[in-house]
């Protein structure tokens, strides 16, 4: 009898544990969820500067109220910018041997995202409870170019679609068996690249050719647009807006020219973007009063250009004219929207050090710095101008690296760079359709082969849609 009651209640004990179990499912506070999302670590691929970093604290805020409602112990959330012990970090896999140590016993997934990376903590789960946490595993949603770039050092010429890299902004997962390996790998045989300059692509490489780990596992789940209802991650692709833009008055634009490219580039830019700006210059080897140019006094070099964008800096930051905060520095073969540059431009504080665009980097597995390349457009606020140039930091050479200079001068200031993906060193059809598909761009740099004056109005030029997203977007934040 005693038996008969005991086996009773445990059958009764079990079927109010499955309903329970049923209903927390149903409300997406199943005990297997909870278990599960302390074996993920978030790590936001954030920067320091005040408007990115408050960002990033938003979507790390977002993450512990969604695990909190889940009911159980939080999840570790990691801020790139504050494990920056060097100027590398951004990179990621400098931090591999660190990610090992840490969390290598007692995770199963490092979850990586960025800023604007909306997340689905259970779908998230649901999608990486697929896949075995015992293997290496390298997931994302995947890109890859139609044809071999410049960008890309022109890798796998023959067929480029074959190789597939990670849209960062939709999110990006390592397994903890892959981040054990790469660690290891890492400690036998230190990073040697050069340059950084597409970091999805370069990790992705890495991974599979030094790493001698896996390709690329899409992952549908994994997106970039909120059009599907499996999704577990999702992307802001709004061009950012704090306030009112910043107006017109309150930029200078200074173009580098020489005399050699007065009649065919010129003239694109007057056709396209010059209008949309209030206080532009031409500098160049050449004054020519039709255009005109400036001359700066510093002969032409066939590359680098160090001494002319000196000097720029110098002029601008003795002239005459008003206080203007902000400075872009442009090619005359670079395109750029003005426009959009003003609404970008306002969240932003001038009176802090701000060197902006698309960011590269030199020798960051061994120390080195990040700059930001030249040719998607360099921008500066007076402030950042002013320490830069009370440094006495100079160029060794009239025909030295600008942009690599210069980022070597603002890392020894202890000023980092801030990074936009809105910038382009290239040419539209150097990226991925699928990268360019969830951005509003600000720039594109290069004629080559290209129909500039088309390039402008198809991806740059003001259109109606740029209010109508203004709008929209204001609301989305919202959510945070």
């Amino acid at each position: 009898m005693v038996l008969a009651i005991s086996v009773a209640a445990e059958d009764a004990k079990e079927q109010i544990e499955l309903l329970v179990s049923q209903e927390s499912e149903k409300s997406g506070k199943s005990s297997k969820i909870n278990i599960e999302l302390q074996e993920v670590v978030f790590v936001i691929q954030s920067q320091s500067n005040s408007f990115h970093s408050k960002r990033a604290e938003d979507l790390e805020r977002n993450i512990l109220k969604q695990a909190e409602e889940l009911g159980k112990e939080l999840p570790r959330v990691l801020l790139i910018h504050q494990m920056d012990r060097h100027d590398g970090a951004w990179t990621i896999l400098p931090l591999m041997p660190d990610f090992s140590a840490s969390y290598g016993r007692n995770s199963s997934w490092i979850f990586f995202c960025e800023e604007d990376t909306r997340i689905q903590i259970v779908k998230l789960l649901e999608t990486l409870r697929r896949f075995d946490k015992s293997k290496e595993w390298f997931l994302g949603k995947a890109l890859y170019d139609e044809e071999s770039t410049i960008i890309h050092h022109y890798a796998f010429a023959e067929n480029p679609s074959v190789f597939k890299f990670p849209d960062f902004a939709a999110g990006w997962a390592l397994s903890i068996p892959l981040v054990n390996k790469l660690a290891n790998k890492l400690k036998s045989e230190p990073l040697k690249s050069d340059f950084t300059i597409d970091l999805k692509h370069e990790i992705a490489l890495y991974i599979w050719q030094k790493g001698n780990g896996p390709h690329l596992t899409p992952v549908p789940e994994f997106c970039t647009d909120d059009l599907n209802s499996h999704c577990a991650t999702t992307f802001n692709n709004f061009l950012p807006v704090c306030g009112d833009p910043v107006k017109k008055e309150d930029i200078f634009v200074a173009i580098k020219t020489c005399q050699k490219f007065h009649r065919d580039r010129i003239p694109i830019v007057k056709q396209t973007w010059e209008s949309e700006a209030a206080l532009v210059e031409y500098y160049s080897d050449y004054a020519e009063t039709s255009i005109p140019t400036i001359d700066l006094g510093v002969p032409n070099t066939e590359r680098g250009h160090c001494g002319k964008t000196f000097a720029i800096l110098e002029r601008f930051l003795n002239s005459n004219a008003s206080k203007t905060p902000w400075l872009v520095i442009v090619d005359d073969d670079t395109l750029i929207s003005v426009y959009r540059l003003r609404k970008l431009l306002s969240c932003y504080d001038p009176n802090e050090p701000v060197f902006l665009g698309e960011r590269y980097g030199y020798g960051l597995g061994t120390g080195g710095y990040s700059y930001i390349t030249g040719g998607g457009g360099m921008v500066f606020s007076r402030e950042a101008i002013q320490k830069l140039l009370a440094s006495k930091c100079q160029c060794y050479s009239n025909d030295a690296p600008d942009d690599m200079v210069l980022g070597m001068c603002f890392s020894g200031l202890g000023i980092p760079i801030t990074h936009s993906p809105l910038f382009h060193q290239a040419r539209p059809m150097d990226y991925p359709k699928g990268y360019l598909a969830h951005q509003i761009p600000i720039s594109f740099h290069k004629h080559w082969n290209i129909d500039p004056v088309k390039v402008y109005f198809t991806w740059l030029a003001p259109k109606m849609e740029d209010s109508f997203t203004e709008k929209k977007q204001r609301h989305i934040r919202e959510d945070l």
